[in-house]
């Protein structure tokens, strides 16, 4: 079975620890499906280098430096396979939002690389140098890319196969262009005077499909609506 290699390039590592030893992110490392390396950008710094400067023509904040961030790239790329299918990703708020095909389509990669984006930004001309893809967790900003990458490992770990039962990756809202996800419920049938609908309790697994994709389309609808009012 394929391994997903996963390469964590940021200033502050320590902070995927969590991610990376539970839940199924955790699950999927012990059993071999994925490994995950955090590499510290303070380590690539020689003598008194910084990680960071202000910026050339002056303005508010700090960017990261490039050489930290090539001579950490270079020395992931040359340990390397050079025919693996590999993809480069800066969290970026200027990058397009992640989507659940995205997820997807990294999942099924040999190794996937996550910058973790800092301060006002990283020095442009990493972009030039490495085939780098900018990507967004959404229409905000965050201080560190640190929690947009933890998004995109366990949403992507998620999906390598073998991480999770089959049957539920393809059932899951957005694997099938815009559809989400049905409501569910489990025990007790009745709770504070809310029933459980009678068709899930009816046996009727062909009337029972058929509900949960009426109620995936409405669900669908109703979040299209929504959009629409917003703008």
């Amino acid at each position: 079975m394929p391994v997903l290699h996963v390469d964590l390039v940021s200033l502050f590592p320590e902070m995927f620890a969590p991610v990376i030893g539970l839940s199924i992110v955790g699950r999927a490392v012990e059993q071999g499906l994925i490994t995950v390396r955090t590499h510290n950008l303070l380590d690539a710094l020689e003598g008194r280098e910084r990680a960071d400067e202000r910026p050339y023509g002056g303005g508010p904040g700090m960017v990261l430096r490039i050489e930290p961030l090539a001579r950490t790239l270079d020395a992931i790329l040359a340990a390397a396979p050079t025919t693996e299918r590999r993809r480069i990703i800066l969290t970026s708020a200027s990058g397009p939002t992640f989507r659940q095909a995205d997820a997807a389509a990294w999942a099924s990669q040999d190794r996937l690389i996550l910058i973790c984006g800092h301060y006002e930004g990283i020095d442009e001309r990493l972009r030039a140098l490495y085939p780098v893809e900018e990507i967004s967790l959404g229409e905000f900003v965050l201080t560190g890319g640190e929690i947009a990458a933890m998004a995109f490992l366990d949403a992507t770990a998620r999906l390598v196969p073998g991480a999770i039962d089959p049957d539920s990756a393809a059932t899951e809202s957005w694997t099938n262009g815009d559809e989400l996800d049905h409501p569910t419920y489990t025990r007790p049938p009745t709770f504070r005077g809310i029933d459980v609908p009678p068709v899930l309790l009816s046996g009727d697994h062909a009337k029972i499909a058929e509900w949960r994709r009426e109620q995936s389309r409405a669900r669908a609808t109703a979040r299209n609506r929504a959009r629409e009012l917003d703008t």
